[in-house]
């Protein structure tokens, strides 16, 4: 094989489209953008969410209170999940991951008092909820906050 022989797979790649290059090709003279109007224009064409100069729905909604967009969301795992794990074990998120509980890696768990818990467990999380942390401390468990 010599360096002239390579190629991509067939398929795998296409020729763009060369607009307002004359009639034969099918994309000539306006090149597929109309006639006149605003989409027309070299430069033309409207923002994210511009309506026409209609109010638009971001603006028309009303809002309250405050919103924090840095916010990272805990994963909500209930106790009865936490049954899964071993008599005397140390729960914290990677052994929820690699227990299969959690599907991916997040910002921090939350244990909610759903169900029940038979093993005395150490469960590590970011946050407990009443009934959580009362249900592991009278199985014989420790709810620590990391």
């Amino acid at each position: 094989m010599q360096i002239h022989d390579l190629a991509p797979a067939s398929g795998s790649t296409h020729v763009n489209k060369r607009r307002g290059r004359g009639p034969g090709t099918g994309n000539g003279k306006t090149g597929g953008r109309g006639h006149k109007g605003q989409k027309a224009r070299s430069g033309g064409g409207v923002r994210v969410g511009f309506e026409g100069g209609q109010m638009p729905l971001a603006r028309r909604v009303p809002k309250r209170g405050f919103h924090n967009i840095f916010a990272k969301p805990l994963e909500a795992i209930n106790v009865r999940d936490l049954d899964a794990f071993a008599d005397g074990a140390v729960v914290d998120a990677e052994a929820l991951l690699t227990e299969g509980v959690l599907s991916k890696c997040v910002y921090g768990v939350k244990i909610l008092g759903n169900g029940e818990i038979t093993k005395k467990l150490t469960v590590k999380a970011s946050a407990f909820s009443e009934s959580a942390k009362a249900k592991i401390e009278a199985a014989g468990g420790k709810a620590e906050v990391v």
